[in-house]
């Protein structure tokens, strides 16, 4: 074979020692990109932390790009961590479902605003930043348009 660099080749030994099991690459390893796994080896130390951003990269379909991001942000950390009701309030699965949802606490880093800023400043910064805001919301959520009514059940 040509063209293996050895900093290529010690991804792809550091690679098969993150992943020893072999049923995990038919599962989900494999169905990243190279580039994908060369991130996760290089910033997420622990295997099942790195199991969870293989999975959900796969179910929200994350670049490369979003993938670092999301580790860079503690989105493992963060993930169903908010306080709620949700277990007293809704039947089994769907507590367990709402919860995973909502992360404690949701990173607006990328916002610009001070700390007398007024809902209009919130609504203007975010919707500047509108790809941000919706991955940082995650799956589910989608832009209808700015101070669009809904009618939700009549």
């Amino acid at each position: 074979m040509q063209g293996l660099s050895s900093r290529n080749l010690g991804y792809m030994k550091a690679f098969a020692e993150a992943w020893p099991e072999e049923p995990i690459l038919q599962q989900a390893v494999a169905k990243l990109p190279w580039g994908h796994n060369v991130r996760l080896l290089d910033l997420v130390k622990k295997p099942e932390e790195r199991l969870w951003y293989v999975e959900q990269a796969i179910q929200n379909g994350w670049s490369r790009n979003v993938l670092v991001m999301q580790i860079e942000s503690g989105l493992y950390r963060r993930q169903g961590k908010a306080i709620t009701n949700f277990q007293a309030t809704l039947p089994q699965p769907q507590s367990d479902l709402a919860q995973q949802l909502i992360k404690d606490p949701y990173n607006f880093d990328f916002l610009t605003l001070a700390k007398e800023a007024q809902e209009r400043d919130l609504e203007r910064e975010l919707l500047a930043h509108l790809r941000q805001f919706l991955i940082e919301l995650g799956v589910g959520f989608a832009f209808v348009g700015s101070q669009v009514p809904l009618e939700v059940g009549g």
